[in-house]
């Protein structure tokens, strides 16, 4: 049985949905005979555009288009598996020769950002003396790692994704037609997880289909993919407003428990936040969109954990049931940036000896709710952990704050990598026991 993706692919530039524009320009260029030597086609993955670069070789050439047919005169070059100058040096010799069938040639070359700049200057030389007969077509997600003389010499057709009203019509459609019975709210959680990409929404729609027998549902989906409740995604950003670590860590505990990615999470909150912005919950976009494959249960932790203003020394109050996600922010918040200069002053003020050493022969750093010392001479370490200096150290802590005197080599691990050190100080310095090869791992 073919794949819906596959089955639903448009065969003739009218069937397009979602990239009208581009269309229009394309139709009218074909109907006036004006036809360029080279197209350059951008926008994101699963937008159309190598469906629509395939549908237009074959209508400029006046062929009947197939998913499975061949041409001769349309060839398809995937640039990420032949990036190197001597596939272009090919290509610019096979080009030479004239077309058996239509009346142009054409090279159709996917994700061309990737070939390697000596084959960047093969192809330009092409471009900038083309042969009559021929056409190039290149498709690419990363627009700005082409050369400018490439894109100068092309005309540009910028693809979007398709907007969430236009995809859900399409989806409805084509489960109208194969008989899959699915309700509104389900659609609507394909169209998001699709994020506007017409083929992944619609494998989505194909990969739920054998569901059930009856109607499919939003709570379906939701176990069957793996993905977190809205409920449980809005009571762990009202966790994150109060800022009770204690209850964060738990929240997020029970979501990983439950057998939902760590990457899955931040995939839903960032589009949560997208959607509905605020500026309280705009500091966590920036953190969640760095949970990768690479310790993401850390890194999740990690996001709800730093950069914020909420997360101070030894904030440990209980979460205010009264708090929502439409609620007013807690009020007077000491900014984190303050906490290491009033502790440095403060030292200064009750010992100018040992602010002497702090601010010329040490560095600091804050990991959650300790201050860490780190002296540049073990002398310096000696001095600072003696039983007096300490005691006074301990005294110009911030409310709540602890301290840490660190020697160079207990503080390896974070002078490589900002974002390891803070992991770190987060699992209490055991982040090399996380598995990094296969993302498993669980801090909790």
């Amino acid at each position: 049985m073919k794949a819906l993706y596959r089955k639903y692919r448009p065969t003739k530039l009218s069937e397009v949905i979602g990239q009208e524009q581009v269309v229009k320009s394309l139709e009218a260029s074909l109907k006036k005979g004006r036809i360029s030597h080279a197209y350059l086609f951008t926008g994101p993955r699963g937008c159309g555009k190598t469906s629509v670069a395939r549908i237009f070789a074959h209508e400029i050439n006046g062929f009947k288009y197939e998913l499975e047919d061949f041409y001769p005169d349309i060839l398809e070059i995937d640039a990420a598996s032949n990036t190197g100058v001597d596939n272009i040096r090919e290509l610019r010799e096979r080009a030479a020769v004239a077309p058996t069938e239509g009346k142009y040639k054409i090279y159709i070359i996917d994700e061309v950002h990737m070939l390697s700049k000596s084959a960047f200057n093969a192809l330009l030389k092409t471009l900038e003396e083309p042969p009559s007969h021929v056409i190039f077509i290149m498709a690419t997600t990363d627009a700005y790692k082409v050369l400018p003389t490439i894109i100068s010499r092309s005309q540009v057709y910028e693809f979007k994704l398709a907007a969430p009203d236009i995809m859900q019509k399409h989806l409805r459609e084509i489960a109208e037609k194969e008989g899959i019975k699915i309700k509104d709210d389900a659609l609507e959680l394909i169209v998001r997880r699709g994020g506007g990409s017409f083929r992944d929404s619609i494998s989505l729609l194909d990969q739920i289909s054998t569901l059930k027998e009856g109607e499919i549902s939003a709570d379906d989906i939701v176990k069957s993919l793996g993905l977190p409740s809205q409920t449980k995604l809005d009571n762990l950003l009202e966790t994150y407003l109060s800022g009770n670590l204690a209850e964060i860590s738990a929240r997020l505990k029970d979501l990983l428990n439950s057998g939902v990615r760590a990457e899955i999470v931040a995939e839903e909150l960032i589009g949560h936040i997208v959607e509905n912005p605020r500026a309280d919950l705009l500091p966590l976009l920036k953190s969640l969109s760095e949970v990768n494959s690479t310790f993401p249960e850390a890194k999740l932790l990690l996001a709800f954990t730093d950069g914020t203003p909420k997360h101070l020394c030894g904030t440990s109050q209980p979460a205010n049931p009264k708090n929502s996600l439409s609620s007013e922010k807690p009020s007077n918040p000491a900014p984190i940036a303050n906490i290491l200069p009033a502790f440095l002053e403060k030292v200064k003020a009750a010992s100018p000896s040992l602010g002497d050493i702090l601010t010329n022969n040490s560095t600091q750093k804050l990991e959650g709710n300790t201050i860490c010392i780190i002296p540049n001479k073990s002398v310096y370490e000696k001095l600072l952990k003696s039983k007096n200096n300490f005691t006074l150290l301990e005294k110009c802590l911030p409310e709540n704050c602890s301290l840490k005197i660190l020697s160079e080599k207990e503080s390896v691990i974070s002078t490589n990598d900002p974002q390891i050190n803070k992991i770190s100080a987060i699992m209490g310095g055991k982040v090399m026991e996380v598995k990094a090869e296969d993302g498993e791992g669980n801090p909790f």
